[in-house]
C-alpha cells in the first residue's frame, strides 16, 4: 500500500482512503503515541545510573539524538546503518567462535522450570514487540525516488532480522552449558545492544516526526505540523516526539513494552482492513507491487494475527483518539488553529488532484469577478 500512496502520511492516508479520515484520524494517533512510547524505551538500556543522575543522562541522550534527526535523513541514515552493522558484528563473531563447540542435542532441551520460571505475559510482549514496526517506513514514501525500493528493502531487512536473531541463538545455545545460572553477560554484547537503541531510536523518531508532516500536509493537522528545519526534517514532528519521549523515560521496561503493543495491535487491525477494502474496491488502482495472492487469499494470511492483536488491544487510548478528531475538526471550523489544503496530493476517493493551471484559471476568474 505503501506503493499505492506515496507520500509520507504513510498508513494514516491508506486508512483515510479506505475508511474515511476519521478513522484515518484514529490510525495516525495511536500508531503516533507507539511510537514515541517505544522510543522511551531506547535510551534507558544506555543508561546505568539511578535516581536524578538517570533522569538528567536519559533526557540528555535524548537530546543529543533528537539533534540528529533534526539534521535530515541523509545524517540518520548513515548513522543507523553505522549502529546496526557494529551491533551485529559481535554476533556474528560470536556464531563462528561457537562452530567448534556446538552440541546440537542442547537445542532441544527445555530448562526444568520452563513452567514456573517463564514470565509467559513479558515473553510473549516482548517477542512481539522485536517483530514489530514494520510498517513504519510507509511514512517516508514521500522521500523516496524509487517506488520499487521499500518492498526490495523490506525484503532483504526481513532475511537479515531473521538471520540476526536465529543464528546467534543456534550459536549460543548449541555453544554453553545448559545451566543458566552459569550464564553472564558479555561487555562487547551490552556496548552493541547500547548502541543498537540509539540507531532504533533515530529511525524511529525519523518515522514518527515525517507522520505527523504527512497528516499535516493532508490537512488533518494544523499548518504548523508541515514545519521543516532548514535541513528538511520535519521540525515540529521532531519536537513533538522528543517532548512525548522525555515525559514517559521514566517508565519501567515492562511498562513501555505493554503500553505500545496495546496501541499498535489496534492500529494494524485498522491496516488489515484498509488493505482488504483498497484490493476490493479499487483493483485498477496503480500498484507498482501487488502482493500475490486473491482477496480470499489476502483474509485468509490476515486471520491468524487479527485473532492475536484483538487479545492485547488498549481501548482507553482508542477512546481518547474518538475525542480528539472531532476536537481538531471544531478547531478547524472555528479557525483557532490553520490546517493545510494541498492541491498537489491526490484526493482520497481516488478523483485526480486539480492541475496548478486550472487553479491559477479559478483565482483570475475570481479576481475579474471581484472587480
Amino acid at each position: 500500500m505503501g506503493t499505492m500512496f506515496p507520500e509520507n502520511g504513510g498508513y494514516v492516508v491508506w486508512v483515510s482512503s479506505a475508511l474515511g479520515p476519521f478513522w484515518g484520524f484514529q490510525q495516525g494517533w495511536m500508531k503516533w503515541l507507539s511510537g514515541v512510547i517505544d522510543n522511551a524505551l531506547y535510551p534507558i538500556p544506555a543508561v546505568a545510573a539511578g535516581g536524578a543522575a538517570r533522569s538528567i543522562s536519559v533526557l540528555a541522550l535524548t537530546a543529543a539524538l533528537t539533534y540528529l534527526n533534526y539534521r535530515g535523513l541523509t545524517i540518520v541514515g548513515g548513522v543507523a546503518v553505522f549502529l546496526g552493522v557494529f551491533s551485529i558484528l559481535p554476533f556474528a563473531v560470536m556464531g563462528l567462535l561457537s562452530i567448534p563447540r556446538l552440541e546440537p542435542s542442547r537445542w532441544l532441551a527445555a530448562p526444568p522450570d520452563l513452567r514456573s520460571g517463564v514470565d509467559w505475559n513479558l515473553y510473549l510482549n516482548t517477542l512481539f514487540w522485536n517483530l514489530n514496526y514494520w510498517d513504519s517506513i510507509s511514512t517516508l514514501a514521500g522521500r523516496c525516488r524509487n517506488q520499487a525500493d521499500p518492498p526490495r528493502a523490506l525484503f532483504f531487512a526481513l532475511i537479515l532480522v531473521v538471520l540476526a536473531y536465529f543464528f546467534p541463538l543456534l550459536a549460543g545455545t548449541g555453544a554453553v552449558p545448559l545451566d543458566r545460572e552459569l550464564w553472564t553477560d558479555g561487555y562487547f554484547s551490552e556496548a552493541a545492544a547500547a548502541l543498537s537503541n540509539m540507531g532504533m531510536f533515530v529511525a524511529e523518531m525519523s518515522s514518527d516526526s515525517f507522520q505527523l508532516l504527512g497528516m499535516a500536509e493532508r490537512g488533518m493537522l494544523p499548518e504548523f505540523f508541515a514545519r521543516r528545519s532548514p535541513y528538511g526534517a520535519p521540525l515540529v514532528g521532531i519536537l513533538f516526539s522528543a517532548s512525548g519521549v522525555a515525559l514517559l523515560s521514566w517508565l519501567s521496561f515492562q511498562e513501555i513494552i505493554a503500553a505500545e503493543n496495546f496501541l499498535y495491535c489496534f492500529g494494524m487491525i485498522m491496516e488489515f482492513v484498509a488493505f482488504v477494502k483498497l484490493r476490493v474496491e479499487q483493483p485498477a488502482a496503480s500498484r507498482p507491487y501487488k502482493v500475490p495472492l486473491g482477496t480470499t487469499g489476502c483474509v485468509l494470511m490476515l486471520l491468524p494475527p487479527t485473532v492475536l492483536i484483538f487479545m492485547v488491544v488498549s481501548l482507553a487510548a482508542v477512546f481518547f483518539g474518538f475525542l480528539l478528531h472531532p476536537f481538531l475538526k471544531l478547531a478547524e471550523r472555528r479557525r483557532w488553529a490553520t490546517f493545510s489544503s494541498s492541491s498537489d496530493l491526490p484526493a482520497l476517493d481516488g478523483a485526480p488532484p486539480r492541475e496548478h493551471d486550472d487553479i491559477a484559471n479559478d483565482d483570475e476568474e475570481a479576481l475579474v469577478m471581484a472587480h
